[in-house]
């Protein structure tokens, strides 16, 4: 049989890191055993779906690299079908109409709590006990349908993460499995979908394992083959609490637009809560190659953004210039800088690249060589240092303009005035950058330019 697996986010929000890492996990599993991949959409919660959280779903799983083979199906498309499966469960004894109201329930809830029980619906309109209890269906009111869970024994399975898993079935009630309006609740779609769309392996966050046995339940009432399930731990953060927004659980495309690499991104989803040995840093096309569900770790995993920014960094060190250019220059130009009239970016980011763990810290680097003004600060050096400036003007005038003749150039001002080369390569720095740290000073010069060079010397200095 071919594996088959899906994504079915629900489209109330961004995707986060949590459906990211699910999403990646499902498709790693299909592509490493030569199977498909399914996409689908969730969108019965009418009230909170929007067409822009489909949108940004689909942009994230886009730029993360994650494709598909099949979708994206919508439930709310599906409708029909939906009705034809809660009619075949009716006529086969599985599932009934339900007609009792909110106020009934919540009455009903009260009561059962005022006792110290568990609240759950009782069970009063599967047809015996409706008899038995001389219930009529109200005129004009639409009922639910209900599942007709069994009540006694259990339910178990092998979860492929986590091992074998058991519920008893007391302490499951009837759930709805069709809303009044003809909506599919979670449990009841999901089959239904599962089924349809031949699904052989479920592989989603553990805070499903309580769905789970209900949904074993309405595929064995279909007479469906069981797909295999496995529930991947949740992501903690570092205060060992579920992940939220201020641990990072923020939208994919935020980290894009942070300045992290998909690669990157995907890269560290993967090794949270999966490993394969000591390997930390692996493509894309080694963890398909590498990735099963019996190294998923049974444990939570712990999101650490500074591992993230490591990460990060290694992947801009092996990038190449042009492809980061590319990504750069539009963020430069966000900073009121103009590329296109300074050093070819690409080289600028072949010398800056090591000193970044992100393409927006990259971009803050690279404005030394695109700000149109800067500010040196008010001069404190003595004069041994302002005479040395000035011979190093006059040498670099007929200089040849390379890195190598530049740091020449440096070296002989620095031995013939007698000084230490950071108290003349400060100072030449905070004139012709504004800055007082950059990367090698002859690399920066060389790239700035002779007339930029020249022109920022003879500003500031003739104001010293």
């Amino acid at each position: 049989m071919a594996v088959r697996t899906r994504f079915a986010p629900s489209p109330t929000g961004y995707l986060h890191i949590g459906g990211a890492r699910t999403a990646l996990f499902s498709w790693a599993y299909a592509r490493h055993h030569g199977g498909q991949f399914v996409l689908r959409v969730e969108d019965t919660d009418l009230e909170r779906s929007t067409q822009a959280s489909v949108d940004a779903i689909i942009e994230s799983m886009r730029w993360l690299g994650i494709d598909w083979d099949e979708g994206p199906f919508f439930q709310m498309q599906r409708l029909p079908r939906y009705r034809e499966a809660a009619d075949r469960l009716i006529a086969a004894g599985q599932a009934y109409n339900d007609y009792m109201s909110r106020e009934e329930l919540e009455v009903l809830r009260k009561e059962q709590l005022a006792r110290g029980e568990k609240p759950k619906y009782d069970g009063r309109w599967r047809p015996e006990r409706a008899r038995a209890l001389g219930l009529k269906p109200p005129a004009g009111a639409m009922p639910v349908v209900r599942f007709r869970t069994p009540e006694e024994g259990t339910v178990a399975w092998n979860d492929l993460v986590k091992g074998p898993i058991e519920f008893p079935n007391s302490e499951l009630d009837d759930l709805v499995l069709l809303r009044a309006d003809g909506v599919p609740t979670y449990n009841f779609g999901v089959v239904v979908d599962d089924l349809d769309m031949r699904i052989t392996h479920v592989i989603r966050g553990d805070d499903h394992v309580n769905n789970t046995p209900r949904q074993i339940h309405i595929f064995r009432a279909l007479d469906a083959e069981l797909p295999k399930f496995g529930h991947v731990p949740m992501i903690l953060g570092a205060d060992g609490e579920r992940l939220s927004k201020r641990h990072g659980a923020i939208s994919v495309m935020q980290y894009r637009d942070e300045g992290y690499l998909p690669e990157a991104l995907l890269n560290y989803l993967a090794r949270l809560g999966w490993s394969h040995g000591d390997d930390e840093l692996f493509s894309l096309r080694q963890f398909v190659e590498w990735f099963d569900l019996a190294h998923v770790s049974r444990s939570p995993a712990q999101f650490n953004p500074e591992k993230l920014a490591w990460l990060n960094q290694q992947y801009m060190k092996g990038a190449d210039d042009a492809r980061l250019a590319e990504l750069v220059g539009p963020l430069l130009r966000a900073r009121g800088a103009q590329p296109a009239g300074g050093p070819p970016l690409a080289r600028v980011i072949a010398l800056l690249k090591d000193r970044a763990s992100t393409l927006a810290q990259l971009a803050d680097e690279a404005m030394l060589f695109y700000a149109v003004e800067i500010d040196p600060g008010t001069p404190d050096w003595d004069e041994n240092v302002g005479k040395a400036l000035r011979m190093l003007k006059a040498r670099l005038t007929t200089a040849r303009w390379e890195r190598a003749a530049l740091g020449e150039a440096i070296k002989d001002v620095v031995k013939s005035s007698g000084l230490k080369m950071p108290q003349l390569a400060m100072p030449l720095r905070r004139l012709v950058t504004g800055r007082t740290q950059t990367p090698s000073i002859d690399a920066v010069l060389e790239l700035l330019g002779r007339e930029t060079v020249l022109l920022r010397l003879t500003e500031h200095l003739d104001q010293d």
